[in-house]
């Protein structure tokens, strides 16, 4: 038997090669670890039959591209297309080129896409090329869409702007004072009073100075509502200011419009007209109205308080026989005494011609009933000469405990003058009262 018959049949040689069989079965598990983790695949060539050693090297070979293929799969799976190409020429590399190569391509037509490009086009990727088709297309038409809509809004807001100018120009020529305001910088950049300055620029704002005390303020209102209506006072010259204010746009900046209007002259009036609703127009203190709903809140604190009901007497037949004027006199006589002997604070009030009412914080009927001896001797005291009548009143105090009270004014009212009627039948000359 020669040598070489003498390997083949042998496991291992005499200088420590592998047999043919064992080296075969060595490339078998070579390949195998090839397919399976090609960066930790190792063989030992020098050990191989001779006759395996090539098939050795091509394996080895193979091994080398087989972790170039798959480092470059995995580089394109993590989207990084900017890793180099294998340069070997190979049918297993075909597909991930075209692949890495189609992938640039979408990249570079998403980019023209993302800068306004809707006419890309992409192929050669299937149901991706079709999805990026059908993406473009949309993105098209709805940009379509949004320009048509952006014309249109543009149309309404020169629509709008016009019809503003148009409004403040024609507002512009009333009496009120109109200011439009930037909201940003506080700025005004409209006064309907230009005009009257002979369009001196800005110097018109120090000009409505004089004419709008209350102009800084309006500057440092703070808009927190869509539509406000508003009034402010100018305690120096007691003007009143009473002002419209809402977000407007104007000349392409955020500002708000005010509309003020010199309401001084309504606002006194409305002083005047509430002063008469609450007071007697002949004594000047006090009436029935204003009593009734000063009693009501009273109730309702539900506070003490003393009432003390008065009856003027004798006023009809001054005036039957001395006229009216005199009468009047009387009336007038009796309410400036009653006055200067209580608090200004303290409510004194005409009920009726010659009935009137008083009404003092707490329970005080002993103060009451000193201050009535005091006014009756005021009263009295050359009543004759002046009046050529004697002087007289009567009168019921009524003592009201704020958390017992179940009545109501008139009641207490009521109960005062029937008790002084009866007092009357009696024809008691003595000042009288009544608890209640």
């Amino acid at each position: 038997m020669d040598d070489l018959e003498l390997k083949e049949n042998s496991p291992q040689g005499q200088d420590g090669a592998l047999g043919v069989e064992e080296s075969c079965k060595e490339l078998t598990r070579y390949l195998e670890d090839i397919l399976r983790d090609a960066p930790h695949a190792k063989l030992e060539a020098e050990r191989l039959a001779e006759p395996c050693r090539e098939l050795g090297a091509a394996l080895e070979s193979f091994r080398a591209m087989a972790e170039e293929l798959a480092d470059y799969s995995v580089q394109l799976s993590k989207g990084r297309l900017d890793a180099e190409q294998p340069q070997r020429d190979s049918c297993l590399y075909v597909g991930l080129k075209n692949l890495h190569g189609n992938l640039k391509q979408l990249v570079n037509q998403a980019g023209q896409v993302a800068a306004g490009d809707y006419s890309q086009q992409v192929s050669q990727l299937g149901t991706l090329s079709d999805a990026f088709n059908a993406m473009t297309r949309q993105l098209d038409d709805r940009r379509a869409q949004l320009r048509a809509e952006v014309r249109r809004a543009q149309n309404r807001a020169d629509i709008i702007e016009s019809y503003t100018e148009m409004l403040v120009d024609l507002l512009g020529q009333r009496e009120e004072w109109m200011l439009v305001v930037d909201e940003e910088t506080r700025e005004i950049v409209y006064c309907n009073k230009r005009h009257q300055d002979n369009g001196q620029g800005g110097d018109h704002c120090e000009t409505c100075k004089h004419r709008l005390p209350i102009q800084s303020k309006i500057l440092e209102w703070e808009r927190t509502e869509r539509y406000k209506i508003w009034e402010l006072e100018e305690h120096n010259r007691g003007g009143c200011y009473r002002i419209i204010s809402f977000p407007i746009e104007w000349q392409n900046r955020a500002s708000c419009i005010h509309i003020v209007m010199d309401v001084t002259s309504e606002k006194m009036n409305a002083r005047h007209l509430n002063t008469q609703a609450y007071h007697d127009l002949e004594t000047g203190i006090r009436n029935g109205q204003f009593l009734e709903e000063f009693m009501a809140q009273t109730f309702r604190q539900k506070q003490d308080v003393t009432l003390c009901y008065l009856d003027l007497e004798g006023v009809d037949d001054i005036n039957n026989t001395y006229g009216d004027k005199v009468g009047d006199a009387y009336i007038q006589n009796f309410v400036e005494i009653v006055r200067k002997n209580f608090r200004s604070g303290d409510t004194f009030a005409r009920l009726k011609d010659d009935k009137f009412c008083l009404a003092l914080s707490g329970n005080v009927k002993h103060l009451i009933e000193r201050k009535m001896a005091e006014i009756l001797a005021i009263f009295q005291r050359d009543d004759d000469r002046i009046f050529c009548h004697r002087c007289n009143f009567k009168y019921s105090i009524i003592e009201v405990v704020g958390e017992e009270n179940t009545s109501t004014l008139e009641e207490l009212l009521s109960g005062a003058e029937a008790a002084i009627r009866r007092k009357k039948r009696t024809r008691s000359s003595s000042l009288d009262f009544v608890d209640w």
